[in-house]
């Protein structure tokens, strides 16, 4: 069977890498923001932990719905212009916030940050297989990772930003609300909610203009190249079913990206369960995001040239499992750290899963990257599982004698065991599951 290559790749890359970059840039800024958005939801709306990890499924679940619907859209109008409608519908997501902010209404929030989601998995569907067939297959992890540098630093500057403008002042207001009156508390929660006005409006602002703008934007059309097989002259094939190595990506991805959402999303509310007042926890995020840029800009350098795709991710897979019984041995700030060591195991996963997953598919590719995309509601689906085990953890503790607070800490500690089965799934991916490409091996 041939590889799959890109049809119409043109001889300079560098610009539209560049404003596919961007794009990356632009959803890791929306992405990365819910590690703020789950403490302030969940002081806000007064939400348990499960409840309030439901920021992250509301985001992510919108991958299941939209995936295939966007692999249709794509399919019709182009790679360029569903960038750009997808850009568009983020915005749209955007100013449902300000509305939610009025009412303080915890739905209204999940529904803007899932019409959000719903314009990301647009917006990935295409720019995911573009930048991966822009060039040879070989080298694909390497421009994803470059895009990965970009997402990256769009979600720790968006931590930051948006962990200064909501979590500013959240240990006193809880401390207020501790003992606040029916009316007094219910002044402070909308003052608070009212913060994400602004913020929310200029992204709005500035995701329109740039959907406007990407229509524009001198972007090459490439397509992947229909794949043979060769075996006695048989047939192409004619169904994605056909593929087992795809299906296996799929699972692979929907692992990961639970677990990458876990190390981003949890480790401030993990932090501020451990102790750490919000005015520390909210740089946490930033933490492990550095740690995937660092380890992306490692992956530029040595794929493919010093390192295969697979290796990346044979390594990646095993720091994951390490890093993760680590965070369960260890306490206060160490554990923190190996939290966010996670971006060093996660960086080169995506990259690596990606073009693995799609080689060969040729005719298939839009259809198998939106059943990537479909996997990225890994995100929606685990870390609620992790989330709710933290409350039963807690409670059971709580009912064996042990404090509140102690009671907080131990679970969210214990309850990362998560992780293990999760990197263990992308291990198994990258030493056999990518090399099936039928369903019969002799």
């Amino acid at each position: 069977m041939t590889a799959s290559q890109n049809i119409a790749s043109p001889k300079n890359n560098l610009t539209p890498i560049l404003i596919i970059a961007g794009l990356f840039f632009i959803f890791g800024f929306v992405t990365w923001i819910n590690g703020a958005l789950i403490p302030f939801m969940k002081t806000i709306n007064e939400l348990t932990d499960a409840q309030s990890y439901l920021v992250a499924s509301a985001s992510y679940i919108s991958f299941v719905v939209m995936a295939l619907p966007a692999s249709y859209i794509l399919n019709k109008i182009g790679y360029k212009k569903g960038m750009s409608l997808g850009l568009i519908i983020m915005g749209i997501g955007a100013l449902v916030f300000i509305p939610a902010a009025e009412a303080r209404t915890y739905w209204v929030f999940l529904s803007g940050i899932f019409i959000q989601g719903i314009g990301m998995t647009i917006l990935q569907t295409a720019a995911n297989p573009y930048i991966t067939i822009l060039g040879p297959i070989e080298s694909g992890a390497k421009r994803i990772a470059i895009m990965g540098i970009a997402n990256k630093v769009a979600g720790a500057l968006g931590s930051l930003i948006f962990g200064a403008l909501l979590l500013s002042g959240i240990d006193e207001v809880k401390d207020k609300l501790s003992s606040a009156s029916i009316e007094e508390k219910g002044h402070l929660l909308d003052t608070m909610a009212d913060s994400v006005f602004t913020p929310y409006l200029v992204m709005a602002i500035i995701l329109f203009i740039l959907g406007v703008l990407i229509r524009k934007a001198p972007l090459p059309h490439v397509e992947a190249a229909e794949v043979e097989d060769t075996k006695d002259g048989t047939t192409t094939k004619t169904s994605i079913f056909q593929f087992p190595h795809l299906w296996l990506g799929v699972l692979t991805l929907f692992v990961y990206v639970g677990a990458e959402v876990i190390a981003g999303d949890t480790i401030i509310a993990y932090g501020i369960s451990l102790g750490f007042p919000a005015t520390d926890a909210k740089f946490f995020t930033t933490l492990t995001l550095l740690a995937m840029v660092c380890t992306y800009g490692l992956g530029v350098i040595l794929i493919p040239k010093y390192l295969t795709q697979g290796t990346a991710l044979k390594i990646s897979a095993t720091l994951g499992v390490i890093y993760s019984i680590c965070i369960l041995c260890t306490t206060g700030f160490t554990s923190i750290l190996f939290v966010a060591a996670l971006g060093i195991s996660n960086a080169l996963v995506w990259p690596a899963v990606w073009p693995l997953t799609l080689k060969g598919l040729g005719k298939f590719t839009k259809t198998g990257s939106a059943l990537l995309i479909m996997a990225i509601s890994g995100g929606a689906i685990i870390p609620p599982l992790y989330g709710r085990m933290v409350d039963d953890n807690k409670e059971a503790l709580i009912t064996s004698g042990i404090n509140e607070v102690d009671a907080l800490a131990t679970a969210s500690t214990h309850s990362y065991w998560i992780l293990i089965p999760c990197y263990a799934l992308i291990l198994f991916f990258a030493i056999r599951g990518h090399k099936y490409k039928s369903w019969t091996r002799k």
